[in-house]
């Protein structure tokens, strides 16, 4: 082969592997979405969404019912609820989760909070520690079923083995808001994968 085609054939390598990344990502984060990995686990941990005043966002209030029915249906004795106060120093995204699922009927005791976390990166760190602390090691993820693919690799560089329980009706309605989501998780799971390698 001339160095000319070399060349050719090099360049055209180099163009064609983040497309063939790019989709598989965007595979691998529908295909989790549509799974239900529901199963007896050592915790529910909840990911954050935006609270408003002390109250959860509809996003946020659906992923901690979600968690809460599975913790009435025994698949985990303890609920850990995650997210800082973000904008808001009055409360944080933790804090309203606990106190939201206490009114569900979850005792006091078998709720932890964790609300310090930024981002999603930093609460599988420090959900990580307390579940390493506390004797556990599996748990069951509650988010949007877009974000559960990004949130079980970084649960699982942490030691953690994490299921998917996505939140009922998460996934987006129209093709364009699917296109929208499918393409925040890859850049963010891309950004993280940068950050951790």
């Amino acid at each position: 082969m001339s160095a000319k085609r070399l060349k050719k054939c090099v360049l055209w390598l180099m163009a064609a592997a983040p497309v063939c990344y790019a989709a598989a990502t965007y595979w691998r984060i529908l295909h989790q979405a549509g799974l239900n990995e529901e199963r007896a686990a050592d915790a529910i941990v909840v990911f954050g969404a935006a609270e408003y005043d002390g109250h959860p966002s509809p996003v946020y209030k659906a992923r901690l019912d979600h968690a809460a029915r599975l913790y009435h249906r025994g698949l985990a004795p303890i609920i850990i609820v995650t997210g800082g106060s973000g904008k808001d120093p009055r409360f944080s995204e933790g804090v309203v989760g606990r106190e939201y699922l206490k009114t569900l009927g979850i005792p006091d005791l078998q709720l932890i909070a964790e609300t310090q976390s930024p981002d999603t990166a930093e609460s599988a760190r420090r959900v990580a520690t307390i579940m390493f602390v506390n004797n556990m090691h599996t748990c069951l993820a509650v988010s949007d079923g877009y974000h559960i693919f990004r949130i079980k690799h970084m649960l699982q560089r942490q030691g953690i083995t994490a299921y998917g329980a996505p939140r009922p009706n998460s996934r987006p309605q129209t093709f364009w808001k699917q296109q929208e989501s499918a393409w925040h998780e890859i850049g963010s799971y891309t950004l993280w994968l940068a950050h951790v390698t």
